[in-house]
């Protein structure tokens, strides 16, 4: 189990450091009804990250994920797909970051969420967490690490429920900061949000690339041994 709960703080801890959900929380907790959107758009996080966790969990027994308390080859083959896009998708981020950090630009529908309802909070949330392209990755190999270790399932529940608490981080800190911070917790959250946008595109990048790398290299010792 400690073999697998190394990989998976690996992957929570780059999920958890993910500047685009951070500032949208930030960009949630400035709005009117900031308090209770930012708590529904956590909430959305955690069930998405635990909804695509669960499915892979759910999927590995009967896909036959371990052979003998050893990864099946077909999770090698995962390991490698999703190392070789994350290492694709970072080296893309890279290329595409802008020189001058100060004229990084948001997306687009970050510009919208003031007027968002609260189901399209959750909605977001939801989606960061188990549709986006940056995360979901990240999420699935998580699962498939825990799925394919042979272990008993209330170990495996354990390192999920890990895996998402961890990957939570990111949110919870703002959210934290806002609920309990006072009259400073705008400013400090303004700072959070400049710097993450800033360095978005070049710390992702950085973090896909050396995952990807890695995913690989798994992918590679499963495949040979």
């Amino acid at each position: 189990m400690g073999a697998v709960l190394g990989d998976v703080l690996g992957f929570a801890a780059a999920v958890a450091i993910s500047p685009l959900p951070i500032i949208a929380i930030i960009l949630i907790l400035a709005t009117p009804r900031g308090r209770g959107n930012g708590v529904l758009f956590t909430v959305g996080w955690i069930l998405g990250l635990s909804a695509l966790g669960t499915v892979m969990l759910a999927i590995a027994p009967p896909a036959g994920a371990s052979v003998h308390n050893h990864p099946a080859t077909w999770v090698g083959v995962l390991k490698l797909v999703l190392g070789v896009l994350l290492v694709l998708f970072g080296a893309r981020q890279w290329h595409r970051r802008p020189k001058d950090p100060s004229q990084a630009r948001l997306p687009k529908w970050m510009g919208a969420i003031d007027r968002l309802t609260p189901v399209k909070v959750f909605a977001l949330g939801l989606a960061l967490a188990a549709l986006n392209a940056k995360n979901a990755p990240l999420t699935i190999a998580a699962g498939a690490a825990i799925g394919s270790a042979g272990l008993p399932g209330g170990q495996q529940i354990a390192l999920l429920a890990i895996f998402v608490l961890i990957a939570t981080l990111g949110l919870l800190a703002p959210l934290g900061v806002f609920l309990l911070g006072g009259e400073r917790a705008r400013t400090t959250l303004g700072n959070w949000k400049d710097w993450a946008a800033q360095h978005n595109v070049a710390v992702m990048a950085a973090l896909f690339f050396v995952l990807g790398l890695k995913l690989l290299g798994d992918g590679v010792s499963i495949l040979t041994s």
